[in-house]
């Protein structure tokens, strides 16, 4: 494993159990956790989530896939999340993002955008009601293509599956 002067791990190989706990307890169960502890108030105030779960979400990046397959896991929860709470009136987005100029990406040579352009972006998305938010120049890239693509068609169908709450029954 390589770690960027910020002391977060910016290459694995799967072989750490540890390493791979450790990201699905921050990307997978804390959000999870979160999510858990506010969905009582959120439910009362018909309030909505946002969860980050990052372009490596959609695609593995081989440089690092605990993070890829933690950001893989956290979208298809919040895909899940989705299709279970809107009957409910909670709206749940996913924010799509791309290589952001923080601590994380510290020491990679890549394009990235300001942290500044990232939150607006995820502004707007949420505002216009988008489900995925692709709110920087990298992830505004593919946006239209998940949006028509199979993933996001299959999400609609299997949506169709949600079991019958007494809210959604009347």
């Amino acid at each position: 494993m390589l770690v960027n002067n910020a002391g977060i791990a910016i290459y694995d190989d799967l072989s750490s159990l540890e390493v791979l706990e450790q990201t699905f307890a921050v990307n997978f169960f804390g959000l999870l956790r979160v999510t858990s502890a506010f969905l009582p108030l959120l439910k009362r105030s018909k309030g909505a989530i946002l969860n980050n779960v990052s372009l490596a979400g959609l695609a593995p990046l081989p440089m690092i896939p605990s993070y890829s397959a933690s950001k893989a896991a956290a979208l298809n929860l919040t895909q899940s999340l989705r299709a279970l709470l809107a009957d409910q009136g909670v709206a749940v987005h996913a924010v799509v993002i791309g290589p952001v100029d923080t601590d994380m990406n510290r020491g990679l040579e890549i394009p990235k955008a300001a942290p500044e352009t990232a939150a607006a972006g995820i502004f707007d998305g949420f505002e216009k009601g988008q489900e995925e938010i692709f709110p920087d120049p990298a992830s505004q890239s593919i946006a239209e293509g998940w949006r028509n693509g199979v993933s996001k068609t299959l999400e609609r169908e299997f949506k169709a599956f949600v079991p019958m709450t007494p809210a959604r029954a009347e």
